[in-house]
């Protein structure tokens, strides 16, 4: 069974967003593998759409034996199970959310799918606040 480092950053801006982000970790930990590295969390206004409703961010280093297409399987269970019932690329736009959890690196890899892209370069190159939360786990891109 090979093991896989993969960065994960995960964002709430409904309800106790604190709370949000905490039960998502407690999941992840029980689905997905260990988590081995996890940033502080910060408020961030939305990106890429408007709402009055600011997010709670977060970044985890997950250690977990899934492969790309298990790992976001489970993922959206696991953002299902939380109150999440539609996802932005099914939208195609982004809109408030309970949870939202994204692979951000996946072992090096590059990875190209219609459902998945590794990395997620949105968050590596884009998004300013993605950028600090990954530099504060001293993350390689």
């Amino acid at each position: 069974m090979s093991l896989h480092y993969v960065v994960l950053l995960l964002g709430s801006n409904l309800g106790n967003t604190k709370s949000n982000l905490n039960r998502a970790i407690a999941k992840i930990e029980n689905c997905l593998g260990n988590i081995i590295k996890s940033s502080e969390m910060i408020e961030t206004q939305p990106v890429e759409f408007e709402s009055s409703n600011v997010f709670r961010n977060m970044a985890l280093v997950l250690v977990t034996s899934h492969s790309p297409c298990e790992l976001l399987k489970k993922i959206k269970i696991i953002e299902k199970d939380m109150g999440r019932n539609y996802d932005s690329m099914v939208l195609g736009k982004y809109e408030d959310r309970i949870i939202d959890i994204d692979i951000v690196t996946f072992n090096g890899i590059i990875y190209d799918s219609k459902k998945l892209k590794i990395p997620h370069t949105k968050h590596l190159l884009e998004r300013e606040f993605s950028r600090k939360i990954l530099e504060s786990l001293n993350v390689e891109k």
